[in-house]
């Protein structure tokens, strides 16, 4: 026997109501079919917005669930008491949201069928889920991210560096969850390399335990896909009831970065000591723009003994030896450089003024002519 009792509740449709002639049917109609709607309406924003209020009861349950767990093991017996309290009022909660869901199913099953629910279309649309590409940030717009981000919060970054304690670390990041992110470890890298430069070493080993601590977080966020503000405290729990080879990997890592730090700061060292030296040089050129000490190095030995004593005599005769072009040569290097000014007086040991430069080599190259008439 085919069981017609279904066709009993549906509801008639607008059109097939008989109207007194004075009555407006198609208004009338149009007036019925829109409370209908509405009330269909309604009925579906009470259904979703129950579906949507008992799945985040559920997560936040599961989420809640682990907690304890997790607190269990760590036994950390003052703050497990307030998640179970908070376990507990979760529970209650849920059961609130089944009951309202059981009344809804009830009140959706008692309505009548009409020609807007009888039939609906299998597929009107389809839907691809692209997931968005992630829009890379330019490397001005990083720098002046991690600049805003310091400048606001460089009181906690500091604070949070100088700790140690595990329980104290978790408590503070508890307090300032939004220094669990990347700039707070770019932050503290900076600083280490830094402090080691300062050559501040213990200090800098401190801060490096927490940098490796805030990497460490942040490794973790992104193995489990989630923001490392919702999984800090899943690593305090495992670092302190952590087996051996986590804590060696974790030491291991700790003792890689504090070579990591040392080997730049010591590239730092050396650049700045090369563009310290660049610039002393360049303070040292002479008239013609060349470095004495480059030039100093360059002359004979005997050139480099008369400036050594500082001796205008010695000078000029050890130039009178010499072959007039490459005496010419030295001399024009030493001018440039600043190594000897013509008609200065030397600043000490030295009883007479030297003769102009010029008069050098007019002397230099008459006693090679003078050489050159000689039978």
């Amino acid at each position: 026997m085919v069981d017609y009792s279904v066709w009993d509740h549906i509801e008639v449709s607008d059109d097939e109501d008989e109207t007194h002639p004075n009555i407006d049917t198609g208004s009338l109609f149009r007036w019925r079919h829109q409370a209908r709607v509405e009330r269909m309406e309604q009925f579906q924003k009470e259904k979703e917005e129950q579906e949507k209020g008992h799945g985040e009861c559920k997560r936040k349950l599961v989420d809640c669930q682990k907690r304890v767990k997790q607190l269990e093991a760590a036994g950390v017996a003052s703050e497990l008491r307030k998640v179970q309290e908070e376990l507990r009022q979760l529970k209650t909660e849920e059961k609130s949201w089944e009951k309202k869901a059981e009344t809804l199913h009830k009140k959706e099953k008692g309505m009548p069928w009409n020609v807007d629910t009888l039939s609906k279309d299998g597929f009107s649309k389809s839907i691809v889920n692209i997931k968005p590409d992630k829009i890379e940030e330019t490397e001005e717009q990083k720098e002046q991210k991690h600049k805003t981000f310091v400048e606001k919060y460089e009181k906690q970054l500091k604070h949070f560096g100088m700790l140690r304690r595990w329980d104290d670390s978790q408590k503070y990041l508890s307090d300032n969850p939004y220094l669990v992110c990347e700039e707070t470890a770019n932050y503290l890298v900076i600083w280490c390399i830094d402090l080691e430069v300062e050559e501040k070493h213990a200090l800098m080993e401190q801060v490096a335990h927490q940098t490796i601590v805030m990497q460490f977080i942040l490794e973790l966020a992104k193995s489990l896909k989630v923001d490392p503000r919702a999984c800090f405290r899943q690593f305090f729990t495992k670092i302190k009831t952590a087996d051996q080879q986590y804590m060696e990997a974790f030491n291991d890592e700790l003792d890689s970065f504090k070579e990591r730090v040392r080997g730049r700061a010591k590239v730092r060292i050396e650049k700045a000591l090369k563009e310290y030296e660049e610039e002393e040089r360049k303070k040292r050129l002479g008239p013609g723009g060349l470095d004495p000490v480059e030039v100093y190095e360059t002359l004979p030995s005997e050139l480099q003994k008369c400036f050594d004593v500082k001796d205008v005599q010695m000078l000029q005769d050890t130039i009178s030896k010499m072959d007039p072009t490459e005496a010419k040569f030295f001399m024009k290097q030493c001018i440039d450089s600043g190594l000897w000014v013509p008609n200065s007086k030397t600043a000490e040991d030295v009883e007479k003024a030297a003769d102009d430069l010029e008069q050098v080599y007019e002397e230099v190259e008459q006693e090679g002519k003078e050489c050159s008439e000689k039978p």
